[in-house]
């Protein structure tokens, strides 16, 4: 995964285009190597908590939604996320959580509250990074797990830390 300028481009092992990540129509969207919405986020700033709804391609409609994530303390010294499937209408307990490293430099998703992992990107220090002002990471999604999913959620954490969440 590629960060320039809040762009998002990420690759495989072989330099393919899996997903971008696009403001498009004041709207962020996660599109396919072909330019197909995948994902829509819409971003909200709230007085306690940041929160995100997940819509289904380019879609923000109640009955596209896909999963919804908020920060459950505004107040955090490790930046950490919820993650809450649209079933989960009660929003008790969290189908996953990301945790940011101290300085925002790895992260780790886990099913719920538990310790499994299920995903986690790695920062990669390298010349073009140092230069370039082009950020690139390594991301390890575990078997089972969708990589659209995952990348979406990478993307709020992103936006929720550098832009305070909000439009």
């Amino acid at each position: 995964m590629t960060i320039t300028d809040g762009n998002f481009v990420v690759t495989d092992v072989n330099g393919n285009i899996l997903f971008k990540f696009l403001s498009l129509h004041g709207r962020r969207v996660l599109v396919d190597g072909a330019g197909n919405p995948i994902v829509t986020l819409k971003l909200k700033q709230m007085s306690l908590h940041d929160r995100c709804q997940v819509f289904k391609g380019d879609s923000t409609d109640a009955s596209d939604l896909l999963f919804s994530v908020r920060r459950p303390s505004m107040f955090q010294l490790k930046l950490k996320i919820d993650v809450f499937l649209a079933n989960n209408t009660k929003e008790e307990v969290c189908d996953f959580t990301v945790k940011q490293s101290w300085l925002g430099r790895s992260c780790v998703i886990y099913a719920g509250e538990s310790s499994t992992i299920v995903a986690q990107m790695h920062n990669k220090d390298t010349v073009e990074s140092t230069l370039m002002g082009k950020d690139k990471f390594k991301v390890t999604v575990y078997p089972n797990i969708d990589y659209a999913f995952i990348v979406a959620l990478f993307m709020i954490l992103d936006a929720i830390e550098y832009t305070g969440g909000g439009e």
